[in-house]
């Protein structure tokens, strides 16, 4: 059951002007609610709030539905950017339909959260996930083509994330995810993760290899009959 306090969104852009701390995770994150605005949409009517943050000068936001100030067991999305699909409709992964998927889920919601984070790439930046998709169109998974570049299979690390759920004064959260890092991450961060909500999107032969690597590599949580293509014999 949510507890709303009398604070609302806008009460935090004045609360936050003067906001230090000593920050979140290894990289001391401290981030500030700065502005606070309506956000009609095709999937719902949402807040937008965008935060300043001392790490990397990049702008991460909030999309909330309702009152989410001292409320409790919200469903959150946190969702790393990613041009090539929520922009510009790229079919090589499932980052677009998650988005909009969340966006939907939480519209229906009396409260709800989605923390948009400019994380390219999982974590590698726009410039090198174009070269991971060439190594990629040479045979190599996605968590090859990281590794051949150097990185890690996933570079994403979420303290602003957890910062951005504190500042929003969020009691506990139910994380709409299937990756189990996300749902570590957030809790040796201290968020009260009380569950997960699954998000597993329609495979299709554009993305079957991702959604198969991440499931099968890198560990998320997504059943193997969502891994066959609809109308296919492959019982992988």
């Amino acid at each position: 059951m949510n507890k709303i306090s009398e604070r609302n969104l806008s009460d935090l852009v004045e609360r936050d002007q003067d906001h230090e701390c000593s920050g979140y995770g290894s990289n001391n994150v401290c981030v500030r609610v700065v502005a606070v605005a309506d956000l009609p949409t095709e999937f719902g009517h949402f807040k937008i709030v965008a935060f300043w943050n001392n790490r990397d000068g990049k702008d991460h936001i909030a999309i909330i539905k309702g009152n989410v100030v001292g409320a409790t067991s919200v469903p959150v999305r946190i969702h790393s950017e990613c041009l090539t699909g929520d922009a510009l409709g790229s079919l090589r992964c499932d980052c677009r339909a998650q988005l909009h998927a969340s966006l939907r889920r939480i519209a229906d919601e009396e409260v709800g959260a989605v923390l948009y984070l400019r994380q390219e790439g999982r974590g590698i930046g726009l410039m090198n996930k174009i070269r991971a998709y060439s190594l990629q169109d040479g045979g190599l998974d996605t968590v090859d083509a990281n590794l051949a570049l150097g990185f890690r299979d996933d570079e994403r690390e979420y303290s602003v994330a957890a910062h951005m759920v504190n500042s929003l004064d969020i009691q506990s959260i139910r994380l709409i995810t299937n990756n189990p890092n996300k749902l570590g991450q957030m809790r040796e961060l201290g968020i009260d993760v009380e569950g997960r909500i699954p998000h597993v999107m329609p495979l299709t032969p554009e993305n079957a290899d991702y959604l198969r690597t991440k499931a099968e590599r890198s560990g998320h949580l997504i059943e193997q009959a969502d891994l066959v293509l609809p109308n296919s014999s492959d019982q992988r």
